[in-house]
């Protein structure tokens, strides 16, 4: 089950649920009892380590090197371009 932590906006505690994502909010502050308790935004709170999906699709890894404007394969505009670069887009 997920954690989410809340904010009372009448006394400013921070405090943390266990909860289903399909649970309702507290209620109520657990500190001063009123019912003014907003969710906090937080950063995930876990990290992918080691080989797998992520590692070769998400991680950057080695990206294909574009070839050099002027070579053999380059033939000016492509259908739909802008010009190859030279419109200060790429």
């Amino acid at each position: 089950m997920p954690i989410y932590g809340y904010r009372c906006q009448a006394c400013g505690h921070d405090f943390e649920v266990m909860q289903k994502m399909s649970d309702p909010a507290p209620e109520a502050c657990p500190t001063c009892g009123q019912a003014d308790v907003r969710k906090q935004l937080s950063a995930a709170g876990f990290q992918l380590k080691g080989q797998g999906w992520y590692a070769t699709d998400f991680k950057g890894g080695a990206a294909k090197k574009d070839p050099e404007p002027g070579s053999s394969s380059d033939s000016g505009p492509k259908a739909g371009g802008c010009g190859g670069g030279a419109c200060g887009c790429h």
